[in-house]
């Protein structure tokens, strides 16, 4: 979750050059939006050419991206061989990932053919806000997908009346609902602040800590929300998983040989998705705390991290989960074309 990750700051003074309405009282300046002000995305201008192999290399992923995870959805949807709720919570995740990359990567895209990107402030808010909430949905859903797994290994016989239809739509419900219990206090403060020229976001989208960089005035408070509501995120997600795991583990040490290798292979591939999802979001959080990096390789790291685990999503699921591959095969292949066969001239025997 990119919300206290990357601080990026600001490499030249504020300096007023968009329309800007100030009332000077008792010594203070208030600055208020004009109906006609802008956001600049600065983005990767610095890069000239080698932005063309970026836009490509971007392209290319947020095309996989796109397809692998949507393929995911018709075959969860389509195919009654997928109907555990495995399969449930593992398209309601692609779809997330799905809407939560294209909050970020066509703007992106767009800010690498053009020299000047602007977003109105209402689209730049609603882009934060989506961007962040949907970053904490993915890492509810994830919790919710442990969970399932628990059910699934520590109580096989009383999975189906547990894991019923309607508890699946609240454990959705609820991550959704949890995704935006901890975005809206810092959405909803960023949104009452006052802003000062120039308004130049130094990011490739509305990156939060690059838009509160432009407030004017003490924005210690905001920081304090924003960071207390990552925590909150992060945390309980993660102690959940881990508790979930733990008793797991306790579970599987009563099983025979047998029983415990069918179900790591039936935890595996959640197992690799949580480890690479926090695993890299730990190692970018104390490598940017530790290392002095430049805005640009900030940015392109940023969007990485965010891109990562979206992208790895079809491939590892399809890659360690046998039914879902054998169901993306069938698809695949009931969509070509019927092979016409060949005619065979008949001759009479005369």
């Amino acid at each position: 979750m990119e919300l206290f990750l990357f601080d990026i700051s600001p490499e030249s003074p504020r300096e007023s050059f968009l329309p800007l309405s100030t009332n000077h009282r008792s010594g203070s300046v208030n600055v208020t939006w004009e109906p006609d002000v802008t956001f600049f995305i600065q983005g990767l201008a610095s890069l000239g050419e080698k932005k063309i192999i970026l836009f490509v290399i971007l392209l290319l992923g947020y095309i996989i991206i796109l397809g692998g995870n949507s393929i995911i959805i018709f075959v969860a949807l389509t195919d009654s061989k997928l109907s555990s709720p495995m399969y449930f919570f593992l398209s309601n995740l692609s779809f997330v990932d799905i809407v939560y990359t294209t909050t970020t990567i066509p703007n992106m895209l767009s800010g690498l053919l053009t020299h000047v990107k602007t977003i109105s402030v209402p689209g730049c808010f609603l882009q934060m806000y989506f961007f962040i909430q949907l970053a904490v949905t993915g890492r509810a859903i994830l919790t919710v997908m442990a969970y399932d797994r628990y059910v699934a290994i520590c109580n096989p016989l009383r999975y189906t009346a547990i894991m019923t239809r309607p508890v699946r739509l609240i454990l959705i419900a609820g991550a959704w609902s949890f995704g935006a219990f901890c975005t809206l206090p810092s959405a909803a403060m960023g949104w009452q602040r006052s802003y000062c020229g120039p308004y130049v976001v130094r990011h490739s989208w509305c990156d939060p800590s690059s838009v509160r960089r432009l407030v004017c005035g003490d924005t210690s408070v905001d920081n304090i929300v924003s960071l207390s509501s990552a925590m909150v995120s992060l945390l309980t997600t993660g102690v959940l998983i881990l508790t979930s795991y733990v008793l797991i583990c306790v579970s599987m040490s009563r099983m025979g040989v047998a029983q415990r290798l069918k179900a790591v292979g039936t935890c595996a591939a959640h197992l690799i998705v949580v480890s690479i999802s926090y695993g890299s979001a730990s190692f970018v959080y104390i490598s940017y705390r530790v290392g002095n990096f430049s805005p640009e390789v900030r940015i392109i790291v940023s969007v990485l991290y965010s891109a990562l685990t979206p992208f790895l999503n079809p491939i590892i699921y399809s890659l360690r989960n046998k039914e879902l591959r054998e169901s993306i095969r069938r698809t695949l292949s009931s969509f070509r074309p019927a092979a016409v066969s060949p005619r065979k001239d008949v001759s009479t025997l005369s």
